[in-house]
């Protein structure tokens, strides 16, 4: 069993998506500003941004979003054991570690600082280009030491939830066969 519950994780992590809906709204350079921001930036080579030093319409979408993203997961623990750890979350936690995986390979391997593929010359001096031509329009907004942290801390989060889940579904199911056995061998008595 592990010592932290998948309920306690993922209330957790609600929480920390309201919390961080807040400060996007009112206050964006305060994550900007975070030493774990700075710290895992500087230690990948990610670029700083000064996008989020004021509060902006991209901003509040972001808090708007990760808000009702807070509230709809904390909403799903209130559904019956079964449904949520199972059925929700069993199909939830594998999803999101897929796609912050994602966002964190794209934001890492299209920086300017990222591994280099070889050029002319077997030189390595370009970074993976996106599919396209010409400017990759959205993807710029990602290559910044804000969104790798927020993809790396959700990366690693969903991976907790998804070990978790997946243990205390087969314990919810080993006690869901012992009562199953234990009631069935009491009728034939």
């Amino acid at each position: 069993m592990a010592l932290i519950s998948a309920k306690t994780i993922l209330t957790s992590l609600s929480l920390f998506h309201i919390t961080l809906a807040f400060f996007f709204f009112t206050n964006p350079e305060t994550i900007a500003d975070q030493a774990l921001v700075y710290m895992l930036g500087e230690a990948m080579g990610m670029p700083g941004t000064t996008k989020f030093n004021l509060a902006t319409p991209t901003t509040s979408l972001l808090a708007m979003i990760l808000l009702l993203v807070g509230l709809s997961d904390i909403l799903s623990l209130s559904l019956p054991e079964e449904i949520w750890l199972v059925h929700h979350w069993g199909a939830q936690a594998p999803l999101r570690f897929i796609f912050f995986g994602g966002v964190l390979a794209v934001t890492w391997f299209t920086t300017p600082t990222a591994p280099r593929r070889p050029g002319a010359g077997g030189i390595m001096t370009r970074p993976i280009p996106l599919a396209g031509t010409g400017s990759s329009g959205g993807w710029d907004g990602l290559r910044n030491r804000v969104v790798f942290t927020l993809a790396f801390m959700e990366m690693l989060s969903w991976f907790w939830v998804w070990v978790t889940l997946r243990e205390e579904a087969q314990a919810l199911q080993t006690k869901k066969n012992r009562r199953r056995n234990s009631s069935g061998g009491d009728r034939h008595m």
